[in-house]
């Protein structure tokens, strides 16, 4: 009988510290993001900036989901 390998999939990124405000790389890119999600159809940078800033600061909310369990017959 083959032996089963159990591996545990990667989680997300951590979540920042609830008091750390995100800096201005991390909401250029989260705008630059949202540009692209358009298709750099036209738009307003302004706005985009603000939802990044927006996104990156809201506190998230807790998933109910729990790890996924891969099985690899080995």
């Amino acid at each position: 009988m083959p032996k089963t390998k159990t591996v545990s999939l990667p989680k997300k990124k951590t979540a920042r510290a609830k008091n750390a405000k995100p800096t201005q790389e991390e909401i250029a890119l989260r705008a630059y993001h949202i540009y692209l999600e358009r298709n750099g159809a036209p738009g307003n940078s302004a706005e985009d900036w603000l939802r990044a800033e927006a996104e990156l600061t809201a506190v998230p909310k807790k998933s109910s989901r729990k790890s996924k369990i891969v099985s690899i017959a080995a």
